[in-house]
């Protein structure tokens, strides 16, 4: 093995908390069948609000994390604990082998919304009772680098540990930052992204988004791609990948299930949908180049599909931009349309999705969606039986990020 091979960055373990399933089988199950689980809102103080439908995580036990730490995290924080440590446990990788070497370990999250429950509440009780009533915590619990923070002190994980700001995008770029490190000689990271953006004072902040979906049936309010599009559901939840070097993987017997090949970034503006086809088509050619990639050898794409048909156009332009005529042909899917679009978390579900695609030979659909305007090859109604060996998966940000993520099948 090359000194570059063993410094590639493997995908070793995949943790996933979902409306659609709390463990990477149950989310992998959801998706290839296309089952929608978008649903009326229901999270306390939200009903009445003009959000009428999302992604709720509504079977999660907050006691998977211990007491001590839950009374100081709010809850897109026990999503990530909780995520870290089913994909520790996927890779392998147990208290034992974290604390040999806890300084060859880091973690490095991303987060659009943050603690915005957590945060509510003690505005409350400062509102309500007075600054004796405040916790604590509240200094910390709503910090948006909260979940990296926790989850490096709980796991006594002492390697390089970072947050990225960096908009929706942020899940994708997280997972680069995190395959740069191991690149530079980090062995292992601890990266991807969670959110609970469903407590009223963060809807009410949504509401301000022309882009989100106002409609009341769950089966027709995320319909990217076609004449109905009506903006995007928003969800809460996300995932937690292991991204480490080969070698460390390999002499540790552990499955290598995909590599973080490529990656690049783009900034186009605040809504600027129409401008987002150059810079996302820009982040792709750059990423496959990373990769070293052609756009031919794409076997399938993870789409952004926020639902709004200025950005969808955009997007599908972008494919046959980036690719060429391999652009109109590529299978794409967005599987997020039948859990809600989950913010910087949204990507990394679909990266999950992805490498459990190639692992499966299988291309979810994409729920809810039938009538495709877009010259693009869509995948509706069920699953796609093939040998996806490379993923592109694509993320853009409300605020103007663009991000295309390259990944290829796991080595056996």
């Amino acid at each position: 093995m090359s000194a570059t091979e063993e410094r590639r960055a493997a995908v070793t373990g995949i943790g996933v908390v979902a409306p659609n399933g709390i463990s990477t089988e149950t989310f992998w199950k959801s998706t290839q069948e296309g089952i929608s689980v978008l649903d009326r809102v229901t999270r306390e103080g939200c009903q009445d609000l003009p959000l009428k439908v999302a992604g709720e995580v509504r079977a999660f036990d907050p006691a998977v994390v211990e007491e001590r730490f839950l009374v100081q995290t709010d809850r897109f924080t026990h999503f990530a604990m909780a995520a870290a440590d089913l994909a520790l446990e996927d890779a392998r990788l147990g208290q034992a082998d974290t604390a040999a070497d806890p300084f060859s370990i880091g973690v490095v999250t991303a987060s659009g919304s943050g603690g915005g429950e957590f945060g509510q509440r003690e505005l409350q009780q400062l509102w309500g009772k007075g600054s004796r009533f405040v916790g604590p915590y509240q200094s910390i619990a709503w910090f948006y680098a909260a979940s990296t923070g926790q989850i490096s002190i709980r796991r006594g994980l002492k390697g390089p540990c970072s947050v990225v700001a960096s908009d929706e995008a942020g899940g994708l770029d997280a997972l680069a930052h995190a395959a740069r490190a191991v690149r530079r000689g980090t062995d292992v990271m601890v990266a991807g992204s969670t959110e609970a953006p469903l407590a009223p004072y963060s809807v009410v902040c949504q509401l301000g988004y022309g882009e989100l979906s106002g409609e009341s049936d769950p089966a027709r309010a995320y319909r990217p791609f076609t004449d109905a599009a009506c903006g995007f559901v928003p969800a809460e939840g996300g995932a937690m990948l292991v991204v480490e070097a080969e070698r460390s993987a390999r002499e540790r017997g552990a499955e290598v299930r995909g590599y973080v090949a490529g990656h690049a970034a783009t900034f186009t503006g605040a809504s600027r949908w129409a401008e987002s086809r150059e810079g996302l088509a820009q982040a792709i050619r750059n990423a496959l180049a990373e990769a070293g990639c052609a756009p031919e050898e794409v076997d399938m794409v993870f789409a952004d599909a926020l639902g709004v048909p200025e950005a969808d156009r955009a997007e599908a332009l972008a494919l046959v931009d980036a690719l060429g005529a391999h652009g109109r042909r590529v299978p794409v899917t967005a599987p997020k349309t039948g859990i809600g679009r989950g913010y910087c978390a949204a990507p990394v579900l679909d990266v999950s999705a992805a490498v459990l695609a190639m692992e499966h030979g299988l291309i979810p659909p994409t729920p809810n969606v039938v009538d495709v305007c877009h010259d693009l090859d869509l995948v509706t109604g069920s699953a796609r039986v093939a040998e996806p060996r490379t993923a592109l998966v694509l993320s853009r940000g409300l605020m103007g990020s663009n991000s295309a993520l390259v990944l290829r099948h796991g080595a056996k």
